[in-house]
């Protein structure tokens, strides 16, 4: 990975002449680099070189470590807005009942909704284990509920005393209108008009 270029910061901006902006963000001009960095020391602030490539380099008059600690502060708010997407678990046996079945489907849901994986597993105990049919059904109804926020990224498949599956979230709708099944199709301007009209009074 390629390191960032380090900031130089006031002795170690080694130009003979730099390009000074005041703190108040006014142009001071061109000076020596003594002289810049003496102005600095004098409102108790730094030279930061913040355009080295510039012909004299530009330099800011500032507070260096107020800008770093401002620059860390933003770098970790956006570190904390990207998702890390994780694997969530959720268990059930082959014999579950109504409302654990709906109370764990709902589980499922809510970290797909939360941009999260989810490994569906099933487990057996004892002579279970001769059913693996009733498994593989119970399997294929979560992927079926969840289907309209999900996408199978592991088919299922059996792994000792359990069949496991892991869906993934669909990615997000892209606002697009879908023609609706069994919608009436919208009535195109002067189809009423196109059937012949019979005047009162006259005959056919």
């Amino acid at each position: 990975m390629s390191k960032q270029p380090e900031v130089r910061v006031n002795e170690r901006i080694r130009v003979p002449q730099v390009r000074v902006i005041g703190d108040d963000g006014q142009q001071v001009g061109v000076v020596p680099v003594r002289e810049a960095l003496a102005l600095a020391q004098s409102r108790g602030l730094d030279l930061v070189e913040v355009s080295p490539t510039a012909r004299p380099p530009v330099c800011r008059i500032m507070d260096y470590g107020k800008f770093k600690y401002e620059q860390n502060r933003r770098a970790r708010k956006a570190k904390k807005k990207q998702h890390q997407m994780q694997l969530k678990e959720i268990k059930m046996r082959p014999k579950i009942d109504d409302h654990d079945y709906e109370f764990k489907l709902q589980h499922a849901r809510t970290f797909l909704l939360a941009r999260d994986k989810v490994k569906v597993t099933v487990t057996f105990r004892g002579r279970e284990i001769a059913h693996q049919d009733i498994g593989y059904k119970l399997i294929q109804k979560v992927i079926g509920a969840l289907a309209d926020v999900s996408l199978v990224e592991s088919t299922p498949r059996s792994e000792g005393r359990t069949i496991t599956t892991v869906l993934m979230p669909k990615a997000p709708k892209t606002g697009i209108k879908d023609h609706k099944p069994g919608a009436a199709p919208e009535a195109k301007p002067g189809a009423a008009e196109a059937r012949p009209r019979i005047e009162a009074g006259t005959k056919e």
